[in-house]
C-alpha cells in the first residue's frame, strides 16, 4: 500500500504537471465500486466542468480541491495508482476511472486489486477529520506524541498503523521507525519512557523524509507495486534498514534481521537492537523468524 512518502510523491508530481489549474471536461467509470461517494452516475454529472484549484495530501488521501468548494478524495489502498497520460493512449485493463481534462490529457485511476476508492464530497472533514497527527508538520511535537501514548494499552506497532493515531504511516515506515528508535514492535505504548518517545519522535519524520527524498519505496516489478504518475518506480528500497531484509545483517550491529508477525502484519526487526526487554507484555517472541506474536493488541 502506498504510504505517506509515496502519496506525497504523487501529489508533488501532479502539482508539477499543473493539475492544480486543470479543468475536468468529463469522466468515465469502468468499475462502479471505485466510486465510494456519490453514485457513479451522479459523480460523472457533478465532476463535469469543475476546475481544480489545489492538490494536497492528508494522511494517505490525495485531495483535489475544486473551485466550487467540493473535494475529490482519492485513496489508493493496496494497489492503486494514478496515470497522467494523453487522451489518445489506449485504456489499460485495470484503469477503472478516467478524468478528461480540457488540455487533452487524462488522469486515470489504475487499481489491480480494486480496493481503492474515490469520493466526491462537499464535506471532506467527515472523511479526513478522523485522521490523526500529520508527522511532517509543525504540529507533530514530542509533547503531542507523548500525550497520544498516555493510557494506550496497545502494542506500539498496531497503534502506529492506526490512521486515527498518526496519519500516513504504513507497514514499511513503521518498521523503519521502530528500528531507528530501537523499540520492539510488541512493546506496549504506555510503557515507553520519555527517552524512547523522544527517539521515536525523531525517527518517524526521519524515515518519512528519506522515503520522500527517494521518491517512495518500490519493492519489485509486480503489478501492485508503487509507481509514480509517469509510471516510474521509487528508489528508497536500497536505503531500507530493516523492512524485507530478513536474514541479512543489521546495518547497525550485523545481527541477522528477523521476520515476525505482529497484529497479523509481517514485521521486520533486529533482535539485538530491538530486544524484547522486560517492558514488553508476554513472552511470545522466540528465536524463529516465523514466530507469530500472540499478545492482544
Amino acid at each position: 500500500m502506498p504510504e505517506l512518502p509515496e502519496v506525497q510523491t504523487i501529489v508533488n508530481d501532479l502539482n508539477a504537471a499543473g493539475i492544480d489549474r486543470a479543468v475536468i471536461t468529463g469522466a468515465k467509470v469502468y468499475w462502479s465500486r471505485t466510486i465510494a461517494e456519490p453514485s457513479p452516475s451522479v459523480f460523472c454529472r457533478r465532476i463535469k466542468g469543475k476546475k481544480i484549484s489545489a492538490v494536497r495530501r492528508r494522511g494517505k488521501f490525495i485531495v483535489l480541491e475544486l473551485k466550487n468548494g467540493e473535494n475529490l478524495l482519492i485513496h489508493l489502498r493496496m494497489s492503486g495508482r494514478l496515470h497522467l497520460v494523453a487522451r489518445n493512449l489506449p485504456r489499460e485493463k485495470h484503469e477503472h476511472v478516467i478524468l478528461n481534462f480540457i488540455d487533452g490529457n487524462q488522469l486515470r485511476f489504475h487499481d489491480t486489486r480494486k480496493f481503492g476508492r474515490i469520493y466526491l464530497t462537499a464535506d471532506a472533514d467527515k472523511i479526513l477529520g478522523r485522521l490523526g497527527l500529520e508527522p511532517l508538520t509543525a504540529g507533530f511535537t514530542r509533547k503531542a506524541l507523548a500525550q497520544q501514548f498516555q493510557h494506550r494499552n496497545r502494542r506500539i506497532k498496531p497503534l502506529l498503523l492506526d490512521q486515527t493515531f498518526i496519519a500516513g504511516l504504513g507497514n514499511i515506515y513503521v518498521d523503519e521507525a521502530l528500528w531507528e528508535s530501537r523499540i520492539h514492535p510488541c512493546r506496549m505504548a504506555s510503557s515507553l519512557s520519555d527517552s524512547e518517545i523522544r527517539a521515536l519522535h525523531r525517527a518517524i519524520p526521519k524515515v518519512l523524509k528519506r522515503g520522500l527524498k527517494n521518491l517512495g519505496t518500490s519493492l519489485g516489478t509486480g503489478k501492485t507495486n508503487f509507481y509514480s504518475i509517469a509510471k516510474h518506480q521509487g528508489r528508497n528500497r536500497d536505503e531500507l534498514m530493516v523492512f524485507r531484509r530478513t536474514g541479512r545483517p543489521c546495518r547497525r550491529c550485523r545481527t541477522k534481521i528477523q521476520r515476525i508477525v505482529v497484529g497479523q502484519r509481517s514485521t521486520h526487526i533486529c533482535p539485538k537492537c530491538q530486544s524484547v526487554g522486560s517492558k514488553v507484555q508476554g513472552s511470545a517472541f522466540g528465536g524463529s523468524s516465523k514466530k507469530v506474536m500472540s499478545a492482544e493488541d
